[in-house]
């Protein structure tokens, strides 16, 4: 039994008896509010009265279990508003934890009352790398009921997917399944994130109030800023202008890609990135586009519509704020209201998935009024579009290296559809700039896209196309770091002579030693195609070997198709060299991935 002194009798007595059944993490928290509660309450004190001691109060009730907020990841922006989640909690005087999907302790979950899920969609409704584990564990015949479970989620996507917020959807069809309880409606947000996130993360706080002990003097406002300093300045909602520097095609003639290098300034900005992060661009959608949108609806392009309270000009709307290179289901939806066409109706439908991802895949917006048309006046047009959003393009420097620069690698998107022209919104808008020419952009974190702490560690980078860019700043950075670690390169792309990228510097840094290995596969220089995961597996006993020796593995690209395969070829790897079955090699990957030595930056 405690001795506490300073009390009377009886508010020991209470004191114990409050403590008597509580662990030690709950202890040390309580240990946290009172010291907090003790500063404010001192500061509330006129000085006259400060030497008086106040009368006893009724001791506050044992808090109840700490709400969990789980974050799954994959950029970065599930945990940036995960986080700020929990700041908001916190502020609210709630007991909530923030944990990373891969940090959970799943055998936690039988014992769970409040869970908060704030996760990302990957491709074809799958979840971040960081939530794998976490999503089997969910889906598996281990998993708990929970029927003293209330939950929310909030699920980040991007409606230009068939399967938008797939895998938040899975997660809440299986937690009811399971027994637990919906506190509110899944937010399910678009890549305007905070249109959806901003109203869920609220009402989630006010619902969470009546489940909880209060404590609204947990977390101090001033140590919050403390522990989570101030962003910086110019973010995603305030962009900095950025001069192009510099720009250059970096593909041969007669390559079937068009990519291009791009330099720019962020002088005065004191924006800073590390290798890894991503620089988020602001387009203009080229008035050409906009003036072929028009002249399909027949809308008049100064005519003024308001939207949260924002009046602009329908070619402002349309320039500046809404998508117009990608197609929405929301979008789709409010077209199939005005056009009853028997295949629209069908990709729409439930049995229509395969049409609907045809359609998404191959039209874009004027596409798709073209070949469904339909009368529109400008305020509906201007509401059934999503905002316009930024496109985010892996940094390909070091600013240990270039300082107050920031580089890009962008391929231009250029085709043609019905022997119409069309291209990318951004890439065609960078393309088009001259030097000079200022670029509204922000950067990007991505914690989980990191080199390693320990400068001795090797790297395995697998970068085919444009997928290379941040492993030049990789590269870069390593140098800067004079680490005494190997970095070994695999690079794809079509053709040796046109669609080398960076070969000259690739092959410098070989000559330097910043490169103790490099791996090309130039898939269409041959008969038969060869690609980067066909180079892992001609490696394999060095891949092996490299990786049981501490080495962390990075991929960046495709997520449809290279980084499956990439990933399906480590497994391989496991079980050839490794001596591992199917089971066992999958597990050796998560467990990687666990590690942090394990990460990709996949699109």
């Amino acid at each position: 039994m405690l001795a506490l002194s300073r009390l009377p009798d009886t508010a020991q007595g209470l004191i114990n008896e409050l403590t008597r059944d509580l662990d030690s993490q709950t202890l040390t928290w309580l240990s946290g509010y009172l010291a907090g509660a003790a500063q404010v309450k001192q500061s509330q004190i006129p000085p006259s009265l400060a030497a008086v001691p106040a009368p006893a109060s009724a001791p506050a009730a044992a808090p109840s279990r700490p709400a969990t907020i789980l974050f799954g990841s994959q950029t970065g922006n599930a945990e940036r508003i995960a986080t700020e989640f929990h700041e908001q909690c916190q502020q609210a005087g709630l007991n909530v934890r923030l944990v990373r999907a891969d940090r959970y302790a799943t055998r936690e979950l039988k014992d769970e009352e409040l869970l908060f899920i704030v996760i990302s969609t990957q491709g074809e409704g799958d979840p971040p790398d960081d939530s794998v584990g976490f999503v089997e564990f969910l889906a598996g015949r281990r998993a708990p009921k929970l029927e003293n479970l209330n939950f929310g989620i909030l699920g980040l996507g991007d409606s230009s997917y068939p399967l938008f917020c797939g895998i938040a959807e899975t997660i809440e069809k299986r937690l009811v399944e399971l027994g637990a309880k919906k506190l509110l409606a899944s937010g399910l947000a678009d890549l305007d994130i905070e249109t959806v996130a901003s109203p869920w993360k609220q009402n989630a706080v006010e619902l969470a109030k009546p489940l909880q002990v209060s404590t609204e003097l947990e977390t101090p406002v001033s140590i919050v800023t403390t522990l989570h300093p101030q962003v910086q300045s110019y973010t995603r909602d305030n962009p900095f202008r950025a001069a192009l520097l510099e720009a250059q095609p970096i593909t041969g003639r007669g390559s079937s890609r068009d990519v291009r290098h791009f330099e720019l300034s962020l002088e005065g900005s004191k924006l800073n990135y590390q290798p890894g992060d991503s620089l988020g661009v602001w387009p203009i959608h080229d008035s050409r586009l906009v003036d072929a949108v028009l002249a399909q609806t027949g809308i008049d392009g100064e005519e003024s519509v308001t939207v949260h309270e924002n009046m602009r000009t329908v070619r402002e709307w349309l320039s500046h704020y809404r998508e117009l290179t990608q197609l929405t289901k929301p979008f789709l939806v409010a077209l199939a209201q005005r056009n009853s066409d028997p295949e629209l109706a069908l990709a729409l439908s439930p049995d229509g998935l395969d049409a609907f991802r045809e359609l998404l895949g191959t039209h874009q917006l004027l596409d798709a009024l073209k070949r469904f048309p339909a009368e529109w006046d400008a305020e509906s047009l201007v509401h059934a579009l999503r905002p316009l959003a930024p496109r985010m393009y892996s940094i390909a420097s070091s600013q240990s290296l270039v300082d107050d620069e920031v580089h890009l690698t962008v391929a231009n998107v250029q085709y043609e559809f019905n022997n119409e022209e069309r291209w990318g919104a951004a890439s065609n808008y960078l393309s088009n700039l001259a030097e000079g020419d200022e670029v509204l952009v922000f950067v990007d974190t991505n914690s989980r896209f990191r080199l390693p702490e320990d400068h001795n560690k090797d790297v395995i980078m697998i970068g085919p196309g444009t997928g290379v860019a941040p492993f030049r700043a990789f590269v870069q950075e390593r140098n800067a770091q004079e680490a005494k670690g190997r970095n070994w390169l695999f690079f794809g792309n079509p053709n040796f002579t046109t669609d080398f990228l960076y070969q000259t510097e690739w092959l410098r840094a070989i000559e330097d030693g910043q490169l103790e290995r490099l791996d090309v596969a130039f898939s269409r220089d041959q008969e038969e195609k060869v690609y980067v995961q066909h180079k892992l597996l001609e490696n394999a006993t060095d891949v092996y070997e490299w990786i049981q020796s501490g080495a962390h593995i990075y991929v960046c690209g495709d997520a449809d198709y290279m980084a499956k395969d990439v990933h399906s070829a480590l497994q391989k790897i496991a079980q050839l060299e490794g001596g591992l079955d199917e089971d066992a090699a999958r597990q050796w990957i998560d467990e990687l991935s666990v590690q942090g030595r394990y990460a990709r930056d996949v699109y």
